[in-house]
Order: structure tokens, then sequence, then C-alpha cells
């Protein structure tokens, strides 16, 4: 997942302190709802330490109630700009772990996505969420959804 919307400058003046506006939010919180209702919600979150990230990651946590589930979110550095998300992947699917998401950047994510696929012929829009399936040995990864945040619409098995 891509984080939502965020400010252009944050009052700091570094890049990863930018957080989410009060669009960013609503929207991040709305595709959070249409994942849980559609019975995609994760049972683990991984973001980036940016600031959208973390912050776009705590709201999906909350709305789709991880806490209730046991489930997880933590930081990891390896989804920062340029970090090693595809190392973080193959990490997690060895460890077996099960519907995991990602909250990170562009262009990180759609390159990210396209070195699991093979291809992937678009860019992530903010609050995006692309649903894969990827096997335990973390090769052979398949696409199994987009979700469009503008449209609040979930497309099963869409072409790549």
């Amino acid at each position: 997942m891509r984080h939502g919307s965020a400010e252009d400058h944050s009052p700091s003046g570094i890049d990863g302190d930018r957080a989410l506006t009060v669009a960013g939010r609503e929207r991040v919180r709305a595709v959070a709802k249409l994942l849980l209702d559609s019975h995609e919600e994760p049972m683990h979150i991984v973001t980036s330490p940016l600031v959208r990230a973390v912050q776009t990651a705590e709201i999906v946590a909350l709305v789709t109630r991880l806490g209730e589930r046991d489930g997880v979110l933590e930081v990891r550095r390896s989804l920062a700009p340029e970090g090693d998300a595809l190392g973080l992947v193959h990490q997690l699917a060895s460890e077996g772990k099960k519907r995991v998401l990602l909250a990170g950047h562009e262009p990180d994510l759609s390159g990210l996505v396209g070195s699991l696929l093979g291809a992937f012929g678009r860019s992530f829009d903010k609050a995006m969420v692309v649903g894969l399936h990827i096997p335990d040995q973390g090769a052979g990864a398949r696409l199994r959804f987009i979700l469009d945040p503008k449209k609040l619409e979930l497309q099963i098995d869409p072409p790549a």
C-alpha cells in the first residue's frame, strides 16, 4: 500500500517528517474499511519509517482492528525509499507470514511489484493497495487484486 496524501512540506523541512493531510487520512480510512469489508484485512503490517507511511499503517491497523486479532505492526528501514523491500518480502515469505500489508512509497512499490510479477505497468496512486499471492519460497508471485483508492473499488484478479 502506498501512503495517503501528505503535506507538501513538513514544519521541520525534512521530507521524512511530512504528515498525512486530512484528506489523506480520510482516504486511508476508506481504503482500510474496504479491505475489512472485503475480508482482505492484514494480519501483519510492515511500514517504512517515514511519518506519512507510519501514519497510514496506524490508520489501517486501527480500522481493521489489527490488535484485536493479535496482528503486528512494525517499522522497517527496508521499506524506506531505496531500501531492500524485495529482500524483506523474501524474508517474510520464508517465515511463512500471511496477509502482510507493506506501507511504503513510490517508485519503490511499483518497482517491487514489477520485480515480483515480472512486470507491472503502472505506478501506485496514493493509498492504493495491490494484493499479491506470494508462495512460501518467495518466487512465482501472482496478482490477486488492485484496490483503486479513487473509486474505492476492489478489482479481483485484474490483468497485470
